[in-house]
């Protein structure tokens, strides 16, 4: 038998045996052929032999001021993505290194694009730091699957420069933990933009202070971590309509119509007083804020109105443009006087489209952005071609609470790209500057954020692909799905559905008993014999109790009521009750009463639970 075999082996050659052996089978070798999955695509990946290993001797390799930041914020990614502690390192790469490198003479990479070369080590390469940044990204995608990377090359540049998403926490309070997550995954998607339209607490206007705001801190924290990961987060006071948040306490600012009534959500745009409260704000904002962009919104001034029942609009236009004004050339002088008063701060304006329709004969100043999320007369054809750099903003990318979703299996299957405007189709991308999703709290409790957050990450990979590569990369939505699961969650993304004790009852210090039980989107349900803990009083805004002071109560258990839910938020010494919809922490009142407060109003109750 032995003999048999050595005389095969003499026959065929040891040489030709070994091919037989390692050579791939033809499915193998066309797998590696494929570049390695990753959101955005890569489409110009030139595969060669052999691979890049990453393991327990690797590190970072970079030398100027730029390359290092970029290694430092890598190594803590690949840290909090449980690659271990990598040092970061100048001169010399090894084996297995990772080398970072910052070259502006590759110009033709342009401010975002890379190079990223594995071999024996692997290369990233771009003409600035965002572009060596966004290299990492797709490294650290790569590692997502495991230690071992196919060996190859690609240059990898986006085709769009503005790459979004739109939250309005203007009314609702977002959490602080739920848009650092939103920061984290826009950027490991390639993201650029976070346009967030938002109230921060005003130390020059108290009045102003209604629930729920900002403290300037927290949004201090919130853009340090937008700068690390290279997200510009856009500042937005909408006006001079839906300003009801910032004017509700200041009716003399309040847009009066012919028959004497107030209108809390719009701005008189014919007093300087209310240009004056609002470039004020705009100033305080610039305390907080390092966007060299302002949106000032713009929308729907007269909704559910019109200009006729407010003469004094009219006769302001015809008095500073003389009598062929429009009441729309009033509405478009207060933009300019905005657009003038950030442009003075070295700040550019952006405002929404539907406030263009063509009735005015004062243009709005051409170097302002458009974002175009309605179809009203004047089209983005059109505002291209008078001088706007528009963004597509379609309502079709639209995630609203309780309402209208962004169907995102059918704009992968169409193949959409941000040319496919509301109303229009463009055949080249001139003028275009990207595309962004955008959330809305319409029905504020009509899902919670964790809700939300499942709904939006399909979204958000998929505008990620259409702004940065090809719109279609897979032949189906659920290939595109599966792509998407394999690179996973950003590195220091947080599982805000995890609930810190068991289902059971538990007695919270010596307010109540009550059974505890964890819902499916992440929070928990406290049922006692009494009912259902909540908030459901007080007057709704968006269908939420946003007054702080409203009393907890014990209502009928109802599963799909989202004000009955609960964050049980870890503190020293217990647990912190936070409202799933309204954001406000409860305390205890002198009286033993149970209340909602946002919690730099009143320090939140810390309860045991036993």
């Amino acid at each position: 038998m032995n003999t048999g075999r050595r005389g095969w082996l003499r026959s065929i050659g040891i040489a030709a045996l070994l091919t037989m052996v390692v050579a791939p089978t033809p499915a193998v070798a066309q797998e590696e052929q494929k570049p390695p999955v990753t959101v955005p695509a890569l489409t110009d990946w030139a595969p060669e032999s052999g691979s890049y290993v990453y393991g327990p001797r690797t590190r970072i390799v970079a030398d100027t001021g730029a390359e290092r930041r970029v290694a430092g914020t890598l190594a803590d990614d690949l840290r909090a993505a449980g690659h271990g502690t990598v040092p970061v390192v100048r001169g010399g790469a090894r084996a297995g290194d990772i080398v970072i490198d910052v070259r502006p003479a590759e110009s033709a990479l342009g401010t975002e694009g890379y190079e990223l070369h594995a071999g024996k080590r692997l290369s990233v390469t771009g003409a600035t730091g965002a572009g060596a940044f966004y290299g990492t990204r797709t490294l650290l995608q790569l590692l997502a699957r495991g230690d071992r990377i196919p060996a190859g090359r690609t240059v990898d540049v986006p085709r769009y420069k503005e790459r979004g998403v739109g939250v309005c926490a203007c009314y609702i309070h977002v959490s602080l933990p739920w848009l650092e997550n939103l920061v984290r995954e826009m950027a490991y998607h390639k993201l650029n933009q976070l346009l967030l339209e938002l109230k921060v607490k005003s130390g020059a206007h108290p009045e102003a202070n209604t629930w729920g705001y900002y403290t300037k801190d927290e949004m201090r924290r919130l853009v340090a971590l937008g700068e690390k990961y290279h997200v510009e987060i856009i500042p937005e006071i909408n006006s001079p309509g839906h300003m009801d948040p910032w004017i509700e306490n200041r009716p003399d600012l309040q847009l009066t119509d012919s028959d004497g009534t107030r209108q809390p959500s719009r701005l008189d745009i014919t007093r300087p007083a209310a240009f004056d409260y609002y470039t004020s704000l705009m100033d305080e904002y610039a305390q907080v804020f390092t966007a060299k962009s302002w949106h000032m919104g713009a929308d729907e001034y007269m909704l559910g109105s019109d200009f006729a029942k407010y003469p004094q609009v009219l006769k302001y236009a015809q008095d500073r443009y003389g009598p062929g004004a429009t009441p729309q050339d009033a509405f478009v002088d207060f933009v300019n006087r905005v657009h003038d008063h950030a442009a003075g701060k070295g700040v550019d304006l952006r405002i929404w489209n539907d406030g263009l329709t063509g009735a005015n004969t004062v243009p709005v100043r051409t170097d302002t952005t458009v974002e175009h999320w309605l179809n009203v007369a004047v089209k983005p054809s059109q505002l291209i071609a008078q001088g706007y750099s528009v963004m597509n903003a379609a309502y079709s990318l639209y995630l609203i609470r309780g309402g209208f979703h962004s169907d995102t299996g059918s704009l992968y299957d169409q193949s959409w790209d941000p040319r496919a405007f509301e109303g229009e189709k463009l055949t080249s991308a001139r003028g275009v500057t990207g595309a962004k999703v955008s959330l809305w709290p319409d029905n504020g409790r009509g899902e919670t954020e964790n809700e939300v957050a499942v709904r939006l990450w399909p979204a958000l990979r998929h505008i990620a692909q259409a702004t940065w590569g090809v719109p279609h990369p897979d032949a189906t939505y659920a290939e595109f799905v599966a792509r998407g699961t394999a690179v996973g969650h950003a590195p220091g993304w947080r599982d805000l559905t995890r609930v810190p004790v068991a289902d059971g009852t538990y007695t919270f210090g010596r307010s109540f008993t009550a059974s505890v039980q964890r819902t499916a989107d992440g929070y928990v349900t406290l049922r006692s014999a009494a009912g259902c803990l909540a908030i459901s009083g007080g007057r709704l805004t968006l269908n939420v109790p946003l007054q702080p002071g409203v009393e907890a109560t014990w209502d009928t258990c109802d599963a799909t009521n989202t004000l009955q839910r609960w964050e049980l938020e870890p503190a020293t010494g217990g647990f912190r009750l936070v409202n799933a919809i309204t954001r406000m922490a409860l305390t205890v009142t002198d009286d033993g009463r149970i209340v909602q407060y946002p919690p730099d109003q009143r320090p939140p109750a810390v309860w045991p639970l036993t």
